[in-house]
Protein backbone atom coordinates (compact mmCIF):
# COMPACT_ATOMS: atom_id res chain seq x y z
CA UNK A 1 0.00 0.00 0.00
CA UNK A 2 1.38 3.22 -0.94
CA UNK A 3 2.49 5.53 1.56
CA UNK A 4 -0.05 8.55 2.97
CA UNK A 5 1.16 12.15 1.93
CA UNK A 6 -0.19 13.08 5.70
CA UNK A 7 -0.78 10.99 8.29
CA UNK A 8 -1.27 12.67 12.13
CA UNK A 9 -2.53 11.21 14.95
CA UNK A 10 -3.59 12.03 18.60
CA UNK A 11 -3.61 15.98 17.94
CA UNK A 12 -4.18 18.03 21.06
CA UNK A 13 -4.10 21.48 21.88
CA UNK A 14 -5.17 23.33 24.67
CA UNK A 15 -5.34 26.83 25.40
CA UNK A 16 -5.27 27.32 29.30
CA UNK A 17 -8.49 25.26 30.38
CA UNK A 18 -10.05 25.44 26.96
CA UNK A 19 -9.27 22.02 24.91
CA UNK A 20 -9.15 23.43 21.61
CA UNK A 21 -8.04 19.87 20.05
CA UNK A 22 -8.55 16.58 21.61
CA UNK A 23 -7.36 13.54 20.25
CA UNK A 24 -7.61 14.22 15.94
CA UNK A 25 -6.27 12.02 13.45
CA UNK A 26 -7.08 11.31 9.97
CA UNK A 27 -4.57 11.00 7.14
CA UNK A 28 -4.63 11.74 3.03
CA UNK A 29 -3.22 9.80 0.15
CA UNK A 30 -1.28 10.99 -2.80
CA UNK A 31 -4.19 12.72 -5.17
CA UNK A 32 -6.57 12.76 -2.81
CA UNK A 33 -8.81 16.00 -1.55
CA UNK A 34 -9.64 15.47 2.20
CA UNK A 35 -12.68 17.98 3.64
CA UNK A 36 -12.16 18.97 7.24
CA UNK A 37 -15.45 20.71 7.80
CA UNK A 38 -16.66 21.91 11.20
CA UNK A 39 -18.56 25.43 12.81
CA UNK A 40 -16.47 27.62 14.10
CA UNK A 41 -14.67 27.32 17.38
CA UNK A 42 -14.79 23.63 16.01
CA UNK A 43 -11.01 23.32 16.14
CA UNK A 44 -10.05 23.19 12.52
CA UNK A 45 -7.25 26.31 12.08
CA UNK A 46 -5.82 24.75 15.28
CA UNK A 47 -5.55 21.48 13.71
CA UNK A 48 -3.94 23.29 10.70
CA UNK A 49 -1.42 25.22 12.58
CA UNK A 50 -0.14 22.05 14.26
CA UNK A 51 -0.23 20.10 10.45
CA UNK A 52 1.64 22.58 9.29
CA UNK A 53 4.36 23.22 11.68
CA UNK A 54 3.17 26.42 12.79
CA UNK A 55 2.09 25.54 16.49
CA UNK A 56 3.18 23.68 19.15
CA UNK A 57 0.95 20.66 19.29
CA UNK A 58 0.58 19.18 23.15
CA UNK A 59 0.57 16.28 21.55
CA UNK A 60 0.05 13.83 18.70
CA UNK A 61 2.03 12.86 15.45
CA UNK A 62 2.04 14.76 12.43
CA UNK A 63 3.79 12.77 9.40
CA UNK A 64 4.15 14.52 6.36
CA UNK A 65 5.72 12.37 3.17
CA UNK A 66 7.50 9.83 5.78
CA UNK A 67 9.08 12.86 7.62
CA UNK A 68 8.09 13.92 10.82
CA UNK A 69 6.52 17.73 11.12
CA UNK A 70 7.63 20.01 13.98
CA UNK A 71 8.17 23.69 14.19
CA UNK A 72 11.40 23.37 13.53
CA UNK A 73 11.45 20.77 10.62
CA UNK A 74 12.42 22.98 7.60
CA UNK A 75 13.09 19.89 5.49
CA UNK A 76 9.50 18.74 6.25
CA UNK A 77 7.64 21.79 5.80
CA UNK A 78 9.68 22.16 2.05
CA UNK A 79 6.98 19.38 1.66
CA UNK A 80 4.00 21.55 2.21
CA UNK A 81 2.01 24.50 0.29
CA UNK A 82 -0.08 26.28 3.15
CA UNK A 83 -2.87 28.73 1.43
CA UNK A 84 -3.63 31.12 4.59
CA UNK A 85 -7.25 32.21 4.91
CA UNK A 86 -5.84 35.69 4.73
CA UNK A 87 -4.59 36.95 1.48
CA UNK A 88 -0.47 37.25 1.62
CA UNK A 89 0.46 39.03 -1.33
CA UNK A 90 2.36 42.14 -2.40
CA UNK A 91 -0.02 44.58 -4.00
CA UNK A 92 2.63 46.85 -5.27
CA UNK A 93 3.98 43.79 -7.50
CA UNK A 94 2.85 42.20 -10.23
CA UNK A 95 1.18 38.68 -10.19
CA UNK A 96 4.65 37.79 -11.47
CA UNK A 97 6.59 39.41 -9.83
CA UNK A 98 5.00 38.15 -6.68
CA UNK A 99 5.37 34.58 -7.96
CA UNK A 100 8.97 35.26 -8.56
CA UNK A 101 9.32 36.74 -4.90
CA UNK A 102 8.14 34.06 -3.48
CA UNK A 103 10.15 31.46 -5.38
CA UNK A 104 13.26 33.04 -4.55
CA UNK A 105 11.87 32.16 -0.67
CA UNK A 106 11.38 28.33 -1.76
CA UNK A 107 14.91 28.21 -2.92
CA UNK A 108 13.86 28.18 -6.52
CA UNK A 109 16.09 30.18 -9.17
CA UNK A 110 16.72 30.90 -12.72
CA UNK A 111 15.04 29.46 -15.77
CA UNK A 112 13.67 26.65 -13.68
CA UNK A 113 11.77 29.32 -11.47
CA UNK A 114 10.79 31.76 -14.68
CA UNK A 115 8.96 28.35 -16.13
CA UNK A 116 7.23 26.93 -12.88
CA UNK A 117 6.18 30.56 -12.67
CA UNK A 118 4.58 30.98 -15.84
CA UNK A 119 3.01 27.08 -15.79
CA UNK A 120 1.44 28.24 -12.40
CA UNK A 121 -0.10 31.29 -14.06
CA UNK A 122 -1.33 29.05 -16.25
CA UNK A 123 -2.96 26.88 -13.51
CA UNK A 124 -4.66 30.02 -11.75
CA UNK A 125 -5.93 31.71 -14.63
CA UNK A 126 -4.06 34.83 -14.96
CA UNK A 127 -1.45 34.26 -17.42
CA UNK A 128 -3.38 37.70 -19.40
CA UNK A 129 -2.68 39.67 -15.85
CA UNK A 130 0.76 38.35 -15.52
CA UNK A 131 2.33 42.17 -15.50
CA UNK A 132 -0.62 43.69 -13.61
CA UNK A 133 -0.15 44.98 -10.16
CA UNK A 134 -1.58 43.17 -7.63
CA UNK A 135 -3.36 46.07 -6.27
CA UNK A 136 -5.71 46.14 -9.08
CA UNK A 137 -6.98 42.75 -9.12
CA UNK A 138 -10.25 41.42 -7.87
CA UNK A 139 -10.77 39.24 -4.46
CA UNK A 140 -10.82 36.05 -6.33
CA UNK A 141 -7.67 36.94 -8.34
CA UNK A 142 -5.80 38.30 -5.21
CA UNK A 143 -6.99 34.63 -3.52
CA UNK A 144 -5.97 33.23 -7.37
CA UNK A 145 -3.04 34.50 -7.04
CA UNK A 146 -2.45 33.44 -3.20
CA UNK A 147 -3.16 29.71 -4.23
CA UNK A 148 -0.46 29.82 -6.75
CA UNK A 149 2.26 31.46 -4.32
CA UNK A 150 1.33 28.01 -2.41
CA UNK A 151 2.31 25.35 -5.83
CA UNK A 152 5.32 26.82 -6.68
CA UNK A 153 7.09 24.44 -5.53
CA UNK A 154 5.03 21.51 -6.39
CA UNK A 155 4.42 20.15 -2.78
CA UNK A 156 3.32 17.15 -1.88
CA UNK A 157 0.44 18.73 0.24
CA UNK A 158 -1.51 21.69 -0.39
CA UNK A 159 -3.36 22.99 2.30
CA UNK A 160 -6.36 25.19 1.29
CA UNK A 161 -7.46 27.04 4.84
CA UNK A 162 -11.65 28.16 3.03
CA UNK A 163 -9.72 29.81 -0.05
CA UNK A 164 -13.67 30.53 -1.98
CA UNK A 165 -14.50 33.02 0.82
CA UNK A 166 -15.52 36.31 -0.41
CA UNK A 167 -14.68 35.66 -3.89
CA UNK A 168 -17.36 36.66 -7.00
CA UNK A 169 -18.72 33.02 -8.86
CA UNK A 170 -16.26 33.43 -11.70
CA UNK A 171 -13.40 33.01 -9.69
CA UNK A 172 -14.80 30.71 -6.91
CA UNK A 173 -15.34 27.84 -10.18
CA UNK A 174 -12.09 29.31 -11.48
CA UNK A 175 -10.22 27.93 -7.80
CA UNK A 176 -12.54 24.67 -7.89
CA UNK A 177 -11.43 23.70 -11.32
CA UNK A 178 -7.57 24.09 -10.42
CA UNK A 179 -8.18 22.09 -6.99
CA UNK A 180 -9.60 19.45 -9.14
CA UNK A 181 -6.76 19.37 -11.46
CA UNK A 182 -4.12 19.65 -8.78
CA UNK A 183 -5.97 16.18 -7.25
CA UNK A 184 -5.57 14.55 -10.75
CA UNK A 185 -2.39 15.22 -11.36
CA UNK A 186 -1.45 13.23 -7.92
CA UNK A 187 -1.03 16.15 -5.51
CA UNK A 188 -2.72 15.72 -1.76
CA UNK A 189 -5.28 18.60 -0.61
CA UNK A 190 -6.47 19.11 2.51
CA UNK A 191 -8.96 21.29 2.07
CA UNK A 192 -11.61 23.59 4.75
CA UNK A 193 -14.56 25.24 3.81
CA UNK A 194 -17.52 26.79 4.55
CA UNK A 195 -19.83 25.84 1.70
CA UNK A 196 -20.55 22.47 1.94
CA UNK A 197 -21.51 22.35 -1.84
CA UNK A 198 -17.66 22.81 -2.19
CA UNK A 199 -17.09 19.59 -0.42
CA UNK A 200 -19.47 17.95 -2.23
CA UNK A 201 -17.77 18.90 -5.64
CA UNK A 202 -14.10 18.27 -4.37
CA UNK A 203 -13.60 15.81 -1.54
CA UNK A 204 -12.98 12.42 -1.73
CA UNK A 205 -13.33 11.93 2.09
CA UNK A 206 -14.86 14.32 4.98
CA UNK A 207 -13.83 14.80 8.40
CA UNK A 208 -16.40 16.68 10.33
CA UNK A 209 -14.54 18.25 13.60
CA UNK A 210 -16.84 19.51 16.35
CA UNK A 211 -15.61 20.96 19.80
CA UNK A 212 -11.97 19.55 19.26
CA UNK A 213 -12.93 16.35 17.88
CA UNK A 214 -13.37 14.15 14.66
CA UNK A 215 -17.03 13.12 14.96
CA UNK A 216 -17.43 11.13 11.58
CA UNK A 217 -14.78 10.21 8.75
CA UNK A 218 -15.37 8.86 5.21
CA UNK A 219 -16.71 9.42 1.43
CA UNK A 220 -20.29 10.98 1.66
CA UNK A 221 -22.02 7.67 0.84
CA UNK A 222 -20.31 6.11 3.89
CA UNK A 223 -21.25 9.27 6.54
CA UNK A 224 -24.97 8.93 5.29
CA UNK A 225 -25.03 5.42 5.51
CA UNK A 226 -23.49 6.00 9.68
CA UNK A 227 -25.98 8.13 10.33
CA UNK A 228 -28.87 6.19 9.04
CA UNK A 229 -29.71 8.27 6.66
CA UNK A 230 -31.47 6.93 3.37
CA UNK A 231 -32.08 7.37 -0.52
CA UNK A 232 -35.89 8.44 -1.38
CA UNK A 233 -37.30 7.53 -4.81
CA UNK A 234 -40.35 9.13 -6.21
CA UNK A 235 -42.17 7.18 -9.43
CA UNK A 236 -44.95 9.21 -11.31
CA UNK A 237 -46.89 6.08 -12.62
CA UNK A 238 -50.12 4.67 -13.72
CA UNK A 239 -52.16 1.48 -13.30
CA UNK A 240 -52.29 -0.63 -10.59
CA UNK A 241 -50.08 1.07 -8.08
CA UNK A 242 -51.11 -1.14 -4.51
CA UNK A 243 -49.78 -4.36 -6.39
CA UNK A 244 -46.41 -2.59 -7.61
CA UNK A 245 -45.93 -1.48 -3.94
CA UNK A 246 -46.54 -4.79 -2.13
CA UNK A 247 -43.90 -6.42 -4.62
CA UNK A 248 -41.34 -3.49 -4.16
CA UNK A 249 -42.21 -4.03 -0.24
CA UNK A 250 -40.84 -7.66 -0.66
CA UNK A 251 -37.44 -6.23 -2.02
CA UNK A 252 -34.07 -6.26 0.42
CA UNK A 253 -32.94 -2.86 -0.30
CA UNK A 254 -36.59 -0.73 -0.13
CA UNK A 255 -37.51 -0.04 3.19
CA UNK A 256 -40.61 2.19 3.05
CA UNK A 257 -43.41 1.91 0.35
CA UNK A 258 -46.35 4.17 -0.34
CA UNK A 259 -48.57 4.81 -2.85
CA UNK A 260 -50.58 8.22 -3.49
CA UNK A 261 -52.26 10.28 -6.06
CA UNK A 262 -50.04 8.37 -8.56
CA UNK A 263 -47.58 8.41 -7.30
CA UNK A 264 -44.88 5.65 -5.61
CA UNK A 265 -42.64 6.90 -2.63
CA UNK A 266 -39.63 4.71 -1.88
CA UNK A 267 -37.39 5.04 1.28
CA UNK A 268 -33.73 3.26 -0.23
CA UNK A 269 -30.32 1.92 1.19
CA UNK A 270 -29.01 2.85 -2.31
CA UNK A 271 -30.98 4.34 -4.99
CA UNK A 272 -28.05 4.15 -7.58
CA UNK A 273 -27.55 0.57 -7.28
CA UNK A 274 -31.18 -0.52 -7.08
CA UNK A 275 -32.92 1.82 -9.44
CA UNK A 276 -32.96 -1.04 -12.58
CA UNK A 277 -33.97 -3.91 -9.94
CA UNK A 278 -36.88 -1.30 -8.51
CA UNK A 279 -38.28 -0.25 -12.09
CA UNK A 280 -38.28 -4.07 -13.22
CA UNK A 281 -40.63 -5.01 -10.30
CA UNK A 282 -42.49 -2.07 -10.92
CA UNK A 283 -43.30 -2.88 -14.83
CA UNK A 284 -43.40 -6.18 -14.22
CA UNK A 285 -46.73 -5.29 -12.06
CA UNK A 286 -48.36 -3.68 -14.76
CA UNK A 287 -47.48 -0.04 -13.85
CA UNK A 288 -46.14 2.52 -16.56
CA UNK A 289 -43.72 4.95 -14.92
CA UNK A 290 -43.37 8.17 -16.55
CA UNK A 291 -41.17 10.12 -14.34
CA UNK A 292 -38.56 9.42 -11.49
CA UNK A 293 -36.69 11.74 -9.17
CA UNK A 294 -34.29 10.59 -6.71
CA UNK A 295 -33.04 12.44 -3.64
CA UNK A 296 -29.93 11.51 -1.91
CA UNK A 297 -29.49 12.98 1.31
CA UNK A 298 -26.43 15.49 1.13
CA UNK A 299 -23.44 16.21 3.66
CA UNK A 300 -25.55 18.90 4.92
CA UNK A 301 -28.21 17.05 6.74
CA UNK A 302 -25.13 14.69 7.64
CA UNK A 303 -23.66 17.62 9.19
CA UNK A 304 -26.41 19.20 10.74
CA UNK A 305 -27.14 15.28 12.17
CA UNK A 306 -23.98 14.94 14.01
CA UNK A 307 -23.29 18.82 15.10
CA UNK A 308 -26.47 20.18 15.63
CA UNK A 309 -25.53 23.07 13.20
CA UNK A 310 -25.02 24.41 10.10
CA UNK A 311 -22.01 24.89 8.52
CA UNK A 312 -21.62 28.02 8.56
CA UNK A 313 -22.63 28.84 12.72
Amino acid sequence: MAQPTLECSGLRKAFDDLVAVDDVGFRIEPGETYGLLGPNGAGKTTSISMISGLLVRDGGSVVIGGKEMTTTSLETKALLGLVPQEIAIYPDLTARENLVFFGKLYGMSGKGLLGRVDEVLGVIGLTDRADDRSEEFSGGMKRRLNIGIGLLHKPSLLILDEPTVGVDPQSRNAILESVEQLSGEGMAVLYTTHYMEEAERLCDRVGIIDQGKIRAEGTRRELVQLVGQRDRIRLTATGGLEPAVTALSDLTAVEEADACDGEIDLLVSNAGEHLTEILSVVTGTGVSVSGVDIDEPNLESVFLHLTGRALRD
